[in-house]
């Protein structure tokens, strides 16, 4: 098994890739939704064999069952339920949670 690099710079330099990875997702969606699938694989690949935690914003526009690029309104439903976001992914109907918190307010 190859060993990992120690270099700091690979990590920012995945993260860049995940980043650009994640934005050709969004604009190849309506005419190759196929290839948009591809590159959030490659974007998970990517994030693994590097060991890097993904943002927030790019963990939540796929699917993790079935690892789809999500767009509202076309392959997924958003509900929301008092403090948490249900999303309902249109291929595989898994469900996924997201906890919604509101800041508190410190002057009062």
């Amino acid at each position: 098994m190859k060993e990992r690099s120690k270099n700091p710079t690979t990590k920012m330099v995945a993260k860049e890739r995940i980043g650009v990875l994640f934005l050709r997702a969004r604009e190849a969606y309506h005419e190759h939704p196929d290839r948009s699938n591809r590159y959030v694989a490659l974007a998970l690949r990517i994030a693994m064999r590097q060991r890097v935690r993904m943002d927030r914003e790019f963990r939540r526009q796929y699917c993790h069952h079935c690892f789809t690029f999500l767009v509202p309104g076309q392959n997924m439903r958003v509900r929301v339920h008092r403090s948490t976001v249900v999303v309902t992914c249109g291929i595989c109907n898994k469900k996924m949670r997201y906890r919604v918190v509101r800041p508190h307010d410190r002057n009062n």
